[in-house]
């Protein structure tokens, strides 16, 4: 069984497996105020060409989210996302639950644009009876996007003028940053990020580590004790160091970009065999995630044998799949795909 469901399929990378053994036994302190997290800190504020940013060390997706947009947000607040954007169709109502609400507006390939965020506010903000709505507080991202495509740096300005506009904190949710900053034709990069958006984090879980996301204020201040909010989250590790060794590790020689490239080297091989077989893509790869369009009986079929995600079901008969690569997919796993394909 071949298994391209997503791309935090596999542990973590041999090296972040070799540090965590080799310091299995010291003694730190706890709550990432220890020597491995700050190592990690000084090392993701220079790739990120900001040495005085606040780098906090969480542990997954779902719970970085909620955790920061309850930290930006005051108790009337929403936050304006892609009708496709994570938290509004992937995270169980974690960000409702946490007492805020999603405001989804239309996307275009899972992307948001200036001129329509522009327009939403205008009209909200018209509206004389707003003081009694939930008001939008702030803007998600997610770069790449649920549908593995990207924002330009442009597109990424223009956003962020837009919210300066308006006073809203722009948040950048890069659960899959590494293959986002990895793909080919793009003109973004994690200075480019630090210089547009007012939070971001940088996945961990799904790029090589066992688990683990780094969120990044550029520019510090913006949330006093965020670690207070994080520790009424259940969201500060007490083994704290576990995260700052993973972290470490990957920003060591490169290595985050370097694992994120296999990942795109892995899609686009296989991007180029589909194309040459003939097959539909719902929309254009651009990263680690391919969205192929195939007939009902065929993605059955195809099931038994390798594992993928349904992403849509059409009512033509024809269901939308989503394959992904990862950090540690292997040349032979595409070879025996293409095959069954």
């Amino acid at each position: 069984m071949q298994h391209f469901e997503s791309d935090y399929l596999e542990g973590a990378h041999p090296l972040i497996m070799e540090r965590l053994s080799a310091t299995n036994m010291e003694k730190t302190p706890g709550y990432t105020v220890d020597v491995y997290c700050d190592e990690a800190r000084r090392k993701i504020c220079k790739a990120c060409g900001c040495p005085d940013a606040e780098v906090h060390f969480l542990v997954g997706g779902t719970q970085t989210n909620s955790t920061v947009i309850d930290a930006l947000l005051r108790p009337y607040e929403g936050v304006v996302a892609a009708q496709t954007g994570h938290i509004n169709q992937h995270e169980a109502g974690a960000i409702e639950a946490g007492g805020h609400k999603v405001l989804p507006i239309p996307h275009e390939e899972g992307k948001i644009n200036a001129a329509s965020l522009r327009s939403y506010l205008e009209g909200f903000f018209a509206d004389e009876a707003y003081t009694h709505m939930v008001n939008p507080g702030m803007v998600y991202l997610s770069h790449p996007t649920e549908y593995g495509t990207l924002y330009t740096r442009t597109e990424l300005e223009d956003i962020a003028a837009v919210c300066h506009d308006y006073k809203l904190p722009l948040f950048l949710d890069g659960a899959r940053l590494g293959y986002g900053l990895a793909a080919s034709n793009t003109d973004i990069t994690l200075e480019t990020i630090a210089s547009t958006c007012d939070v971001f984090y940088i996945g961990g879980t799904k790029v090589g580590a066992l688990f683990g996301e780094a969120v990044v204020f550029p520019r510090p201040g913006i949330v006093k004790q965020f670690v207070s909010i994080a520790k009424q989250h259940g969201a500060l590790l007490a083994k704290g160091r576990l995260l700052g060794i993973q972290f470490s590790t990957l920003f060591t020689d490169g290595l985050y970009l370097k694992i994120s490239r296999h990942a795109i080297l892995m899609a686009e091989r296989l991007r180029k065999t589909l194309e040459e077989k003939g097959y539909e893509f719902f929309i254009r790869p651009q990263t680690n995630q391919l969205f192929i369009v195939l007939p009902a009986e065929k993605a059955e079929k195809l099931g038994r044998e390798v594992g993928f995600s349904v992403w849509e079901k059409h009512n033509d008969g024809r269901t939308v799949i989503r394959l992904a690569t990862s950090w540690a997919t292997k040349e032979e796993d595409i070879d025996t795909l293409i095959g069954l394909l």
